[in-house]
């Protein structure tokens, strides 16, 4: 653990640049090879929902409300069986998991547009109404074309990444030169 501003400067931009190396790492990955950038999300989409499962399971049977340990039950099953799916139909869990998300963005989209004419806000309206043009045609095309919608998450993901990495790398040499003229000024 650094001890003084000088040797906290020199950890922190070694980390940033680390960061930032994974993340155009990543982004690439992403962008040139989506498919196993897919199933390795879904995959670890797939745990989280056991692990999340799991420990609802655990809650339900803990003391409490009968209710809300019958709530904790249903939510244990559900995850560990979302969970079980992703692993054993992963490509069909990315297509149901954009259908979910297609279906959000309509619904999103739709209050937006009601919330739009219905705001006596000094917001724009024709902000909202772009926004929610736009959370409806993403909304539709990943229903009618989830594969498609998936993939496109999956670039849009490796872009930010790349554009991420790019900044953290950016920034760690700027606290490099920072570590170093903090480390100049002690010395002198």
């Amino acid at each position: 653990m650094p001890t003084d501003l000088s040797d906290f400067l020199t950890w922190s931009w070694k980390l940033l640049l680390i960061q930032g190396i994974a993340a155009v790492i990543f982004g690439f990955v992403a962008l040139f090879w989506p498919g196993i950038t897919l199933l390795v999300l879904v995959l670890l989409w797939g745990a989280w929902a056991l692990v999340d499962g799991v420990s609802m399971g655990i809650a339900a049977f803990r003391p409490g409300p009968g209710g809300q340990r019958v709530l904790f039950g249903i939510m244990a099953i559900l995850g560990i069986l979302a969970g079980f799916f992703a692993f054993v139909r992963p490509g069909l869990t990315a297509a149901a998991l954009t259908w979910i998300l297609g279906i959000w963005l309509i619904v999103r989209g739709i209050f937006e547009l009601v919330g739009a004419f219905s705001s006596t806000r000094t917001q724009p309206r024709w902000l909202l109404i772009v926004s929610a043009v736009i959370d409806v045609i993403l909304g539709v095309l990943f229903v009618l074309h989830p594969v498609i919608g998936v993939l496109s998450i999956v670039w849009v993901l490796g872009i930010m990444a790349v554009i991420w990495g790019v900044v953290f790398i950016v920034l760690s040499l700027r606290v490099r030169k920072g570590a170093g003229e903090v480390e100049a000024a002690a010395t002198a």
